[in-house]
């Protein structure tokens, strides 16, 4: 087992690239966490088998009330794996870590998120993030 590849982050353990977080997941270094909206998943899409603990819900996006509750139990089901926070561009997942590292639970932010940043035109998917790199993804 190879160890993660990250840069240094202030208040969570780092920042990976959304190919790293791939390889150390399907690699079983560590869990992949969509902390996206429930409506975020359903619309946009999803990764399979990633572990699901919304930050923010859908339509009020306020912090979740059930993150901490099912990060522990994600980290639970998985003792002594790093978390890898996965979002829409890689901006809640900054948070999302930082609150994960405060419980006590090694947290990483991938960068880029699911859909990267807007193009000239304000469209996602075409400047980095997860879909963009052609790492695994469904639709509904």
């Amino acid at each position: 087992m190879t160890q993660l590849q990250f840069s240094a982050a202030e208040g969570y353990a780092g920042n990976v690239t959304p190919q790293e977080a791939y390889r150390a997941w399907r690699e079983g270094e560590a869990v992949l966490v969509d902390i996206r909206s429930d409506a975020e998943r359903a619309w946009v899409g999803f990764v399979p088998d990633a572990e699901i603990a919304a930050w923010k819900q859908w339509p009020a996006m306020t912090v979740s009330e059930r993150f901490d509750s099912e990060v522990h139990a994600i980290s639970a089901r998985h003792p002594g794996k790093p978390l890898l926070m996965l979002c829409r561009s890689g901006i809640r997942s900054i948070p999302s870590s930082k609150r994960a590292t405060e419980l006590g639970l090694i947290a990483f932010n991938v960068l880029e998120g699911f859909e990267g940043d807007p193009d000239e035109n304000a469209h996602r998917n075409s400047i980095g993030g997860w879909r963009a790199r052609g790492l695994p993804w469904k639709q509904l």
